[in-house]
């Protein structure tokens, strides 16, 4: 058997993907290079002066610029990760993010968008118009492997398409097999199965429960969602902003790469201890204690705690006037009157408005 052919085909392959892959990355570092000098050129305003709308409209594009930065600088590896030929003759590059050349012609596809979704989706028996769905396999900037699944050969023969004898490699599954476990969690945004892909394209309203067990890939499913939510409702969790919580430090490493290497840089992730701000719970509770505070029976307590901290004095108020040198007596109905409405309000306990002073 002539195994020089086989050798050949795959050399071919890494080499035509390589080349569309160092167009990519060149793309990569013009659009990086844009966003740089775009945001010398604000700093550059200085931030003093001008009106507050236009000190505004300064830190808006400061801020956007930087986060374009941050997120072009996490695709220094595996960018292009797969490829689709579909029936319509139509090949489409799907990566980490979206690329469009400098005349707008889309160069590659957010793994986020509805025309990426075949590449986790298509099967034999519902090939979603796809011929052919290539992986590629890559380290840094460089392509080292490519697999192809084929759904109709037949086609791939016609209109000058690439026959049976330019398919190479072996399936994505046997890949993602011998790839060996290391300590930290990596995107496997390459290789997600359509059962995790419908979990990650859920509509954003209410809550959404993913049950399994150990190794399942809950957690996988759960750092893509969030990825995936943050490119498809933006304009709303941009307001809102996007929390992982994780069980301890030692979780959040694990994982604390993953979303940045998705494009992703605006999520905040803190474990149970850290979720007050300016406060970091360092001890454990005993077993017994964490199933009293566990109770839901707890959040009453804590509400009627928090109201007898609520309190009135039992006389008038006098509240000193320190640049008027003088003070002034607040009757006690008055301040009796004040705390219902305070409470009438439904407000967290000691809140104050946007914009409130503070004395």
């Amino acid at each position: 058997m002539d195994i020089s052919q086989p050798a050949a085909v795959l050399a071919e392959a890494l080499r035509n993907e390589q080349s569309y892959v160092n167009g990519l990355y060149a793309r990569v570092d013009e659009e990086r290079e844009q966003a740089q000098a775009a945001l010398a050129e604000v700093q550059a305003r200085g931030a003093h002066g001008g009106t507050r709308q236009a000190l505004t409209e300064r830190e808006v594009s400061a801020s956007e610029h930087s986060r374009r930065i941050a997120q072009l600088n996490s695709l220094e590896s595996g960018l292009c990760f797969g490829r689709l030929d579909t029936e319509a003759g139509d090949t489409h590059y799907i990566g980490r993010t979206g690329l469009r050349s400098a005349a707008m012609d889309p160069l590659l596809v957010d793994w986020r968008a509805p025309a990426a979704r075949p590449f986790y989706t298509a099967s034999p028996a519902r090939p979603a118009g796809v011929v052919r769905r290539r992986h590629l396999h890559s380290t840094g900037r460089t392509v080292i492997g490519v697999d192809d699944e084929v759904f109709n050969s037949d086609l791939l023969h016609e209109g000058g398409r690439h026959g049976i004898e330019d398919l190479v490699g072996e399936a994505a599954l046997l890949a993602a097999l011998r790839r060996a476990r290391t300590g930290r969690m990596t995107d496997v945004v390459a290789t997600i199965q359509a059962e995790q892909d419908r979990v990650i394209r859920s509509p954003l309203q209410g809550v959404l429960v993913v049950q399994g067990g150990p190794g399942t890939g809950k957690t996988v499913a759960a750092l893509h969602r969030a990825a995936y939510l943050l490119y498809t409702h933006r304009r709303t969790l941009a307001r809102r902003g996007v929390l992982v919580v994780g069980p301890n430090t030692v979780f959040l490493r694990y994982i604390g790469e993953v979303l940045p290497s998705l494009g992703e840089s605006d999520v905040v992730l803190t474990t149970l201890g850290g979720l007050f701000p300016g406060f970091q719970a360092s001890t454990e509770d005993s077993a017994d204690a964490a199933v009293v505070k566990g109770d839901t029976r707890m959040a009453r307590v804590l509400a009627e705690a928090v109201q007898l901290k609520q309190r009135v004095p039992e006389g008038d108020l006098t509240v000193p006037l320190e640049e008027e040198e003088t003070s002034v007596r607040v009757p006690h109905e008055a301040c009796v009157r004040a705390r219902q409405r305070a409470q009438s309000l439904g407000t967290p306990h000691r809140w104050r408005s946007p914009g409130s002073r503070t004395g």
